[in-house]
């Protein structure tokens, strides 16, 4: 059984591959870990990142498989991180005439990462 520090460690690390396979990809990470509300369940965002004129706010899930991974991101949580979204543009009005997209990086051991650009749409 995975304990939940270790699960968190998991966490950190596939965020960290998650912001160099970004940064390969030409993202200016703007921030990682933001969060509104933190531990009311309000919402977080693991990684805004930029490329343009886009800000690509990213979800990353680390699981044993990528189909699991991607399962693991919920409606619920869709919302969370589009209020979340919605807070951080409010704070940054240097974005404003960019546009969103809520991306989600999929990681699992042995699998190249998998980037999926506009993972869900804002009406989530």
């Amino acid at each position: 059984m995975i304990t939940r520090r270790q699960a968190w460690r998991s966490g950190q690390r596939g965020e960290t591959l998650a912001v160099w396979w970004l940064r390969l990809k030409g993202y200016a990470i703007l921030s990682r870990g933001y969060a509104i509300g933190r531990g009311t369940g309000a919402g977080e965002i693991d990684i805004v990142a930029r490329r343009g004129k886009t800000i690509a706010f990213v979800e990353v899930k680390v699981r044993p498989t990528l189909a699991a991974a991607a399962q693991a991101i919920t409606p619920a949580q869709q919302r969370r991180i589009v209020r979340a979204a919605a807070a951080f543009l409010a704070a940054h009005p240097r974005l404003v005439g960019c546009d969103a997209r809520f991306d989600a990086v999929l990681l699992a051991p042995g699998c190249w990462p998998r980037h999926i650009s506009d993972a869900w749409r804002m009406d989530a």
